[in-house]
C-alpha cells in the first residue's frame, strides 16, 4: 500500500508531520524517520483492532460489512469472518482465543482453538444486552466490556430496536461462574476501555457526545477494588479533536487514544503530550507488529500502521 499522511507540519520542536508535539517527552515515544502507512483500505468502518503475536497477524472488523479481516505481514489483506454479526471490538485472552463484541446478536462471543464460536452474554438482569462495543481481558480471566445502543440505533451497524437495558452499563464477566455484573451504569455512551498496567485502575472512554450535546469528550478513570469493583470515577483527559473511542497503555503507562484528527497520547497523570495526525477519524488503536513497537490504527475507511518508540507491556 502506498503511505498516506497528513497535510506537512512541522511544530516549535522540529518535529515533521505526522506529528504534533505537545511535550518534548512525545519526542521520546515517536521516530521521526517514519511515516504513517495506509495498510488496508475501501472499508465503510473499521474497528476492532487486534494482534495476534503467534500468527503475526492482525485482525479488525468492517463493521457495516460485517467482515472480520485479516492483515498479514506481507502486506496482504484477507476475509477471516463473513457474516460477522457486525463485530465491533476484539480482543484476545490468555489462551490466544479471539474474543468479540457483537452488535447483531448484541453478544460477547468467544472463537475457540477449532474455530467453534462460544457465546459468552448476551442478556442481563432477563434482558438483552445493548451493543457491545469494546472488551478487554483482565489477567485473572475476567473479560470486562462496554454496552452502548450504537449498534441498535439504526440497521447499518446492526439491527435497530428499542433499548431494554435501563443503563448503558460497563459489564465484569466472572471467568469462574460465568456471572454478568455491571461495575458502572454512570456513562452516556461507555466505549474503549483499557486497565493500568498493574490493573489498579480503569480507563473507560465517554464517546456520549457523538449523539448528545453537552456530554462531555472525556476518558474516564476508576480505581479498581478487590479486582472486581470500581470506586472513585473522575475525568482523566479531554479529547479537544472528536470524541474518544478506543484507547490502548503502553509499557510506560501512557494512555493513547483515538480522535477526530489522529491518535493522541497522555502521560499518566492525563497531560497531552502529542498526537499522531491521521487523514481519516480514528475509532482504535491497538500495540502490535513483529517486535510490538508498530501502532496499528483503524480510522473510517482504512487500517494505518505507524513504528513507535513504545510498545504494550506484555504480561
Amino acid at each position: 500500500m502506498a503511505n498516506c499522511a497528513a497535510d506537512k507540519h512541522q511544530d516549535a520542536f522540529g518535529i515533521v508531520e505526522p506529528y504534533q508535539v505537545l511535550d518534548r517527552r512525545f519526542r521520546d515515544l515517536v521516530l521521526p524517520n517514519v511515516r504513517l502507512r495506509k495498510i488496508s483500505g475501501g472499508h465503510l468502518w473499521t474497528e476492532g483492532p487486534v494482534w495476534f503475536p503467534a500468527h503475526q497477524c492482525l485482525l479488525f472488523s468492517d463493521i457495516p460489512n460485517q467482515k472480520i479481516f485479516r492483515w498479514m505481514r506481507d502486506g496482504s489483506v484477507n476475509v477471516f469472518r463473513d457474516n460477522s454479526d457486525f463485530a465491533n471490538g476484539n480482543t484476545i485472552d490468555f489462551n490466544g482465543r479471539l474474543i468479540t463484541c457483537q452488535h447483531g446478536t448484541r453478544s460477547v462471543t468467544r472463537t475457540e482453538h477449532n474455530g467453534a464460536i462460544t457465546m459468552l452474554a448476551d442478556g442481563f438482569e432477563g434482558r438483552r444486552l445493548n451493543s457491545p462495543n469494546d472488551v478487554v481481558v483482565k489477567s485473572d480471566g475476567a473479560i470486562w466490556f462496554t454496552d452502548p445502543t450504537y449498534g441498535i440505533l439504526s440497521n447499518y451497524e446492526g439491527y435497530k430496536a428499542t433499548p431494554e437495558q435501563k443503563y448503558n452499563n460497563v459489564f465484569r464477566l466472572d471467568p469462574e461462574t460465568g456471572t454478568l455484573a455491571s461495575v458502572t451504569p454512570e456513562f452516556h455512551k461507555p466505549n474503549g476501555l483499557a486497565f493500568s498496567n498493574d490493573e489498579a485502575l480503569l480507563y473507560i472512554a465517554e464517546s456520549g457526545s457523538s449523539h448528545e450535546e453537552g456530554v462531555p469528550a472525556v476518558i474516564r478513570v476508576y480505581d479498581v477494588v478487590d479486582g472486581k469493583r470500581l470506586e472513585n470515577g473522575r475525568d482523566f483527559a479531554e479529547i479537544d479533536q472528536g470524541l474518544p473511542d478506543g484507547i490502548r497503555v503502553d509499557c510506560y503507562g501512557n494512555v493513547w487514544s483515538s480522535a477526530a484528527d489522529g491518535v493522541h497520547c497522555f502521560d499518566p497523570t492525563g497531560v497531552l503530550l502529542g498526537k499522531i495526525l491521521v487523514p481519516e477519524t480514528v475509532s482504535n488503536l491497538t500495540f502490535g507488529g513483529a517486535r510490538g513497537n508498530e501502532l496499528l490504527i483503524t480510522a473510517t475507511t482504512s487500517v494505518y500502521a505507524i513504528h513507535v518508540n513504545s510498545e504494550a507491556l506484555v504480561r
